[in-house]
């Protein structure tokens, strides 16, 4: 990636994460989990709901909650530049 690209990247994910610090705890793990924000690897609501040990229609919900959390206005203009 050219010098630019990266700067873009670098620049994205501290703004994902400073959203993502807004969420609680289990809400910001779920979403990383579940779109492989830290690894790449996305998850399945089975394998995060192993994970936490609870059903995978909680993990629904849970993830359901933190991204209409992240649809506020106040949160999502701060990544809307990157979409």
């Amino acid at each position: 990636p050219s010098p630019q690209d990266a700067a873009s990247y670098t620049m994205l994910k501290e703004q994902l994460n400073e959203v993502l610090e807004t969420l609680t705890p289990r809400e910001a793990k779920v979403l990383r989990l579940r779109f492989g924000l830290d690894d790449g690897k996305a998850r399945t609501l089975e394998e995060v709901g192993k994970e936490f040990s609870v059903t995978r229609e909680r993990i629904r919900q849970i993830e359901a909650k933190a991204l209409r959390k992240l649809r506020h206005p106040s949160k999502s203009k701060k990544l809307k530049e990157y979409m």
